[in-house]
């Protein structure tokens, strides 16, 4: 059974950054892709970003919003992330999940259980 679990939620004020941490266990992490995903109070969760499992290639939901980036360390396990210039709006809970396959473009497979943001104005 793959494991996921994020880290790295918290309350910050409008304006500020967060770096949201996912590790999944599993010796064959590079060859999955992995995926964020947030949902706000009473919405529908949403992609946000993918990754390749190698790394090399990135999808966002929204390629003119510079203000998310995700990235991973193989070696650790890890995928990352970062939030910069957060908006009141961002507010949501952020999971973190593995894709069925190295593409970004992959389906969600095994899924965190959630890391809360809260961003005040």
């Amino acid at each position: 059974q793959v494991q996921v679990v994020e880290s790295g939620g918290g309350l910050v004020q409008a304006g500020g950054s967060l770096t949201l941490s996912c590790t999944a266990s599993g010796r064959t992490f590079s060859e999955y892709g992995m995926g964020w995903f947030r949902q706000a109070p009473g919405k529908e969760r949403l992609f946000i970003a993918a990754i390749s499992g190698p790394g090399g290639s990135t999808y966002y939901i929204d390629p003119s919003d510079s203000r998310f980036a995700i990235s991973r360390d193989n070696a650790k396990n890890t995928v990352y992330l970062q939030m910069n210039n957060l908006k009141p709006d961002d507010t949501a809970v952020y999971y973190c999940a593995r894709l069925r396959g190295p593409s970004p473009g992959s389906e969600p497979d095994y899924w965190g259980q959630g890391t809360q943001v809260t961003v005040s104005s």
